[in-house]
Parts: C-alpha cells; sequence; structure tokens
C-alpha cells in the first residue's frame, strides 16, 4: 500500500450522494459571495491592520494588502478551477486526495483544521475587544476579570458557544443571518472610507515607507522571520522587508474566499457559481482592504495606531468618540460573520475527512432532518471556545497564516499535476496562462512563508509531527481508499 494512493474524482462525486453523509444543495452565487465577503471583511481590517502597520510596514501596510492579494489572487484561479470541476465539500483536502495522493492530502487537511479553527479562535478574541468597547461606550460596561485582557475571555467564549448552536442548526439559516451583517458590516466599513477621508493629514502618510529599522539587539531571535535568518540579513522592520512581513501577516486577512470551496457540495450550480464567489468576494474586498489603510494610516501616525482596535481608536483620536461607537458596533456585527464562517468551513473539511474515514467515520454523519454535520460542529466549537478563552490576543494569526500558506501551495502545484494526468475531465473554469500561474502562486506562498517568524515554525512543525502520529496509527490503517485497495488485493490472490 501506498502513502501516494489516490481517490478517484468520479468516486469523489459518487461519494455525496450517501444518505449518511449528503449534505442539502441550497447555496446561489449571492449566497457565496456573500460567504466569501462575510468572512474576509474581518480580522483585517477591524484588528489586523493597526497591528501589522505599527510594527512592520507603517502606512505601506496598504501595500502589503496588496501584495497579500496578489497572492491569493493567484491561488483563488486554482481553487476555482478545482472547486467547479469537482464539487465536493473539503476544498483542498479533496482537491489534493485526487491529484497527488493521501498524504497530501492528509497534510491539507491537518493544515486546514490549523488553519479554520485558530482563525476563529483569533478573530472570537478580536470580536471580544470590540465588543467591551461597544459596551463600554454605551454605559453598560463589561468586567475586566472576564475580559479580553483577562486570563479567561468569558466574551469570546460565550460568542463561539451561540455561533456553534447557529451553525448546526443548518447552514441556510446560518447564511441568513451571515447577510445581515455582512450589510451591516460593508456599511461601517464604507462609513469609514468616507468619514475619514476628511481626517487625512499628508504629514502621516510620509514617508510611505517607513525607512528600515534594525532589531534592538540585531541578533537572530526566535520573532525573527526565517527568511532573514536563513540568509543573513540583519533582523528589521519597516522598509521592503517590513513590507514583506507585513504581508505574511495580513495574509489572515483573505482566508475567506478559500472557506468558499469549502461548502462547493451544497452549491445549487457550483460550476457556475463557484468561481464568481470566490475571485467575486476577494476582489470587493481587495479595493476596500486598501482604501481602508490608506484612511488609517493618515488619520493616525503609524507609530500611534492602536493594534486592538484601530479603527474606533483612529476616530477617538479626532475627537469623533460617536463615530468610534457606531464602528465598534460595526465590527461586532462584522467579526460575528467571520467566526461564523470559518466554524462551518472547519466543520466540512473535518466531515470530508470522516466520509473518507482518515478521521472517525461516525462524527461526519449528518442530521436526518437538519441536514449538517452536527457532532463535528459542535465538537469543534467546543475546541474553539476553550483556544479563544485561554489563550492570550496576538498568538494566534501567524499560525493561522503558515497553515494557509501550506495549503495554498500544494493547491497550486496540483493544479498542472492534474491537467496533465487527467484531460479529458471537463472543466467550466481554468486557470489561464498555465502551468506559469500556478507555479508563480507556489513560489509566492513559499516565499511569504519563509518571512513568518522562526517561532512560528517551531509550532507549525509541531503541529505536523502530531498530524502525521494521528495519521500513521488511525488514518492509514482505516482509510476509505486504503480498505478499497485491500479487498482488491485479497480478491486478486
Amino acid at each position: 500500500m501506498s502513502l501516494l494512493r489516490k481517490k478517484t474524482i468520479e468516486q469523489s462525486i459518487a461519494d455525496t450522494d450517501e444518505p449518511e453523509y449528503q449534505l442539502k444543495k441550497r447555496l446561489t452565487a449571492l449566497d457565496l459571495t456573500v460567504f466569501g465577503i462575510g468572512v474576509i471583511i474581518g480580522a483585517g481590517i477591524f484588528t489586523l491592520t493597526g497591528r501589522a502597520a505599527q510594527a512592520y510596514a507603517g502606512p505601506s501596510i496598504a501595500l502589503s494588502f496588496v501584495l497579500a492579494a496578489i497572492c491569493c489572487g493567484l491561488a483563488a484561479l486554482c481553487y476555482a478551477e478545482f472547486s467547479s470541476t469537482v464539487p465536493v465539500s473539503g476544498s483542498a483536502y479533496t482537491f489534493s486526495y485526487f491529484s497527488l495522493g493521501e498524504i497530501f492530502a492528509w497534510i491539507i487537511g491537518w493544515d486546514l483544521l490549523l488553519e479554520l479553527m485558530l482563525g476563529a479562535s483569533v478573530v472570537a478574541q478580536g470580536w471580544s475587544t470590540y465588543a467591551a468597547l461597544f459596551l463600554e461606550e454605551i454605559g453598560l460596561g463589561w468586567p475586566d476579570s472576564i475580559g479580553p485582557d483577562s486570563s479567561v475571555n468569558v466574551l469570546a467564549m460565550l460568542l463561539v458557544i451561540v455561533l456553534t448552536i447557529l451553525a448546526t442548526i443548518g447552514i441556510k439559516e446560518s447564511l441568513r443571518v451571515n447577510l445581515a451583517l455582512v450589510a451591516v458590516k460593508l456599511f461601517v466599513v464604507l462609513f469609514v472610507i468616507v468619514a475619514g477621508l476628511f481626517y487625512v493629514q499628508g504629514d502621516n502618510l510620509t514617508p510611505f515607507i517607513p525607512p528600515r529599522v534594525p532589531a534592538e539587539s540585531g541578533d537572530v531571535t526566535i520573532t525573527t522571520p526565517l527568511f532573514q535568518a536563513m540568509f543573513g540579513f540583519t533582523p528589521s522592520t519597516f522598509g521592503l522587508m517590513g513590507l514583506v512581513s507585513g504581508a505574511s501577516l495580513v495574509f489572515f486577512a483573505f482566508i475567506g474566499f478559500d472557506v468558499v470551496a469549502t461548502t462547493a457540495e451544497e452549491a445549487k450550480n457550483p460550476q457556475r457559481d463557484l468561481p464568481r464567489g470566490i475571485l467575486g468576494s476577494l476582489a470587493i474586498c481587495t479595493v476596500l482592504y486598501v482604501l481602508v489603510c490608506i484612511v488609517i494610516t493618515g488619520m493616525v501616525n503609524y507609530k500611534d495606531i492602536s493594534s486592538e482596535a484601530a479603527l474606533a481608536e483612529a476616530f477617538r483620536s479626532v475627537g469623533r468618540p460617536g463615530f468610534a461607537t457606531l464602528i465598534s458596533a460595526g465590527a461586532v456585527a462584522g467579526l460575528t460573520t467571520v467566526v461564523l464562517t470559518l466554524m462551518i468551513g472547519a466543520a466540512r473539511v473535518v466531515f470530508a475527512m470522516s466520509r473518507d474515514h482518515l478521521v472517525p467515520s461516525r462524527l461526519g454523519k449528518t442530521h436526518q432532518k437538519l441536514g449538517t454535520p452536527y457532532r463535528l460542529t459542535l465538537g469543534i466549537g467546543l475546541v474553539v471556545a476553550i483556544v479563544a478563552g485561554l489563550t492570550p490576543i496576538g498568538k494566534l494569526e501567524e499560525m493561522v497564516n503558515i497553515g494557509t500558506l501550506a495549503a495554498f501551495t500544494l493547491v497550486s502545484i496540483a493544479v498542472p499535476l492534474l491537467r496533465k494526468r487527467r484531460p479529458d475531465i471537463e472543466r467550466s473554469f481554468t486557470v489561464p496562462g498555465n502551468p506559469v500561474i500556478p507555479i508563480l502562486s507556489a513560489v509566492i506562498c513559499v516565499y511569504l512563508m519563509l518571512n513568518l517568524s522562526i517561532e512560528t515554525w517551531l509550532r507549525f512543525a509541531i503541529w505536523m509531527v502530531l498530524g502525521f502520529i494521528v495519521y500513521a496509527f488511525y488514518g492509514f490503517r482505516k482509510s476509505r481508499v486504503g480498505e478499497t485497495e485491500r479487498t482488491g488485493e485479497s480478491t486478486r490472490a
């Protein structure tokens, strides 16, 4: 038996008709686009903008977003081809199973679990910061002992519990709530752009790319980007290296489009609607991100930007506390949709893995009435609530990014490989410029990974070792594809 054993495309599609693992096809192109916007616009604007500008790039954080968007755009083309050709839950996990082999499918599935669950935890923490600020603004307040900066972040845990229940009830019901909250979020983002333009000061945007600042000690530490350590560059922030490091951090803000691919099995017309949902949501959000970055860094000097509630604090600093209240309310609504979407995406990835028996199959069985993988959704919600409630804020973003970039790299490589291996498959959407575009996508993703810190790589290595242990002692032996392979061998014997 081989670690590179593959699941056929035909079998992947046939599995979607099994009654115990059948999801309802209820999503339209609008649903998918809103789904993508709902998760993309969130932490990037409301929390990461200030942190990345202050620590890495200054006003050039807008260019960091552009660089991250280019990387995501190339990867999005690859995702659009795969998800429209083979509309099956699991996103990159499923794509790699029939194009690269089981071990790569496991690696990506394990990566996606890291990306989506930690991503939901990170955003829940950002939500709690804005929720506490909003409650303070309207005179209610929230106890500091169980607030965002305490040892137990009860606000974040309460959010995750409520959203877990909603996601368990049904994806269409979840998206109705999502649609309303996305409308509120878009209004607030547009308000920030328009209102903030009146307070932009040119001095704050000069120099647009701040000069490079060497690290205080000049020595390589655990927080030094791996690329700088590998090639002997003096550890530094700002300048061009800071701009790239900023892109590696704010990359987290774009992870929503690949979550759209996890819902492929629930789309009414996946061949047409999935590419629209993936590429449309990414394009809309990139424009909004860049405009918000320019406004915020123009309103407040990047050295003084709040690292936790950048938008609200920017308006407070120019004497507009009422605007800050409105923005906090929008952030509460906006980040709610992100957490909800990421949790749904995580459940769909593990659902696909359980259907393939790489994790216990009983976990993925859908509820007869609700049509959702309720056991997985409840279990994932519990884990996300614990991580969000007990992990210090600001410690998880880079872990989310490295898992995402690893998945993007393998998906990009898989496109030309599958084109060569299965040219007979009908593709409703194809990546232009194959194989150049997919290879370029993979190279950029690897480069951004190398600009994450040594500490992040060490944590990622530990996570992957844990994943290989689980696969060796369970997934490899229980695999449905492996069982078919063993049965075929015994029959031939």
